[in-house]
């Protein structure tokens, strides 16, 4: 009887063993996860988030700024939320923006490396590198843009040479509907490459309409719901089949266009005469040449290239694809700004800022195409560096913050209607008031006038 028990109990173990073992580690798991995600004293408030995932299903990737509207009317301007194992905190309203971005910028300077980025950028480049390399790489890049005229006239008459090639380009379509996005791209794109790249290249360039596309196609892959799991998982997500495979695939073929366009510079390169950014970078890094602590190198230049890239020509395209569409519209205030710009410049007088304060409507009208085209509604992430308080509460170090600066019903709904149609006929002039001095704030601003 007694050895028929004990055959009974050693053939039940040897079914539950491998169960009990894998319920145990399973639990385990969860364990570990509630452990790391409890919330301290003084925490955010935030919306439950579920097991390993967070809060990652809670939000549509498509229109992430409208899902965060909704935990924003519950748990206020800050809150809390959990994207897999990484906490993030999202800022909305512009008191606490302002704290974040001018008061305690130096307690929110790094940039956090997801996953995805740190295959991608690998810390280099001008926005995702961090600390004393930030700060050489930056320096660098202003100064030399500066030398090869952004902000100064000879960048003025480049983008006024590339505006006629634009038109040009606007005119062989014959008056029939057409998409502007890749034409706009084109012309914005060539700016930037007459910086770069000492060139610009014909709108029907194919390697040119390659780059173009790739940069598109970055873009969009970048916010897919793929690339945000590859940020959660990314030890399974790095196995699996998906648009996150193809956007490293893109990056890759980035970096080769602009790996070859160094390598054509180099064979003509004089070091006395710097040609672009890549003549002015490759002389930076012969300077620092036998440095094993320097910053310039080659792969930061690829990436430093891309970086203008990207800043430069998506915000400015979308920017201008959003004017056409308001200009559309709002038929009214189309003509009224035709009507200025016929008065100030005529026919022939091409635009340029000096005739800027001429021209009050078309300002206002030109800022308010950039607080209403929303053409980012969330700000590039910034990681807490040191524990800090925000808003009466706590965050502590390597916290992940959002901006949403635009959703703030401080700066009105539309003053297309109100401040342009009551303000500028009793003013005569334009006059705005930033809300704070921080330029890289764009779009958080609201006019003011005195009489209004």
């Amino acid at each position: 009887m007694l050895a028929a028990l004990g055959s009974l109990a050693a053939a039940f173990w040897t079914v539950l063993r491998p169960r009990t073992v894998l319920l145990g580690a399973v639990a385990f798991l969860f364990f570990a996860d509630f452990l790391k995600r409890r919330r301290p004293k003084n925490y955010p408030p935030g919306p439950p988030s579920l097991p390993f995932v967070g809060n990652f299903f809670q939000l549509d990737f498509e229109k992430g700024h409208l899902s965060l509207q909704r935990f924003v009317k519950k748990y206020g301007n800050l809150f809390s939320l959990e994207f897999g194992d990484l906490p993030s905190v999202i800022i909305t309203g512009l008191p606490l923006i302002k704290e974040v971005l001018v008061h305690q910028d130096q307690n929110f300077v790094n940039r956090p490396i997801t996953p995805i980025r740190e295959r991608v950028f690998r810390k280099n480049g001008l926005i995702m590198s961090i600390g004393q390399v930030w700060k050489e790489q930056r320096r660098f890049a202003l100064t030399t843009l500066k030398n090869f005229g952004l902000g100064r006239k000879s960048l003025e008459e480049r983008i006024q040479e590339e505006t006629h090639f634009l038109i040009q380009a606007i005119g062989e379509e014959n008056g029939q509907p057409f998409d502007p996005h890749f034409k706009i791209n084109n012309a914005v794109s060539n700016i930037i490459c007459s910086i770069t790249f000492g060139e610009r290249f014909d709108y029907e360039d194919d390697q040119f309409q390659k780059l173009l596309r790739l940069l598109d196609e970055v873009t969009y892959l970048e916010t897919s719901m793929w690339c945000q799991l590859y940020n959660v998982f990314p030890r399974i997500m790095n196995f699996l089949p998906g648009p996150h495979q193809m956007l490293f695939r893109n990056w890759e073929k980035l970096k080769m266009f602009v790996a070859r366009v160094i390598e054509n510079h180099k064979r003509g390169w004089n070091p006395a005469e710097a040609r672009d950014f890549i003549d002015a970078y490759l002389k930076e890094i012969e300077k620092h040449k036998g440095s094993a602590t320097s910053s310039f190198h080659k792969e930061n230049l690829i990436y430093s290239t891309l970086d203008l890239f990207f800043a430069g020509t998506e915000t400015t395209s979308t920017t201008l694809r959003w004017a056409l569409l308001y200009m559309a519209l709002y038929p009214e205030i189309q003509e009224k700004v035709q009507a200025e710009i016929d008065r100030v410049l005529g026919q022939s007088q091409q635009p340029s800022t000096a005739a800027r304060e001429s021209m009050p409507y078309t300002n206002a009208v030109i800022h308010e195409v950039q607080r209403m085209g929303n053409i980012i509604p969330m700000n590039v992430p910034r990681e807490v560096t040191v524990d800090t308080t925000l808003g009466g509460y706590h965050l502590p170090k390597r916290f992940v913050n959002f901006d949403n600066p635009i959703e703030d019903p401080a700066l009105g709904t539309s003053l297309v209607t109100q401040w342009l149609r009551i303000c500028l006929p009793m003013q005569g002039t334009w006059v705005r008031a930033l809300v704070w001095e921080d330029p890289t704030c764009r779009g958080a601003t609201k006019p003011v006038c005195h009489n209004y």
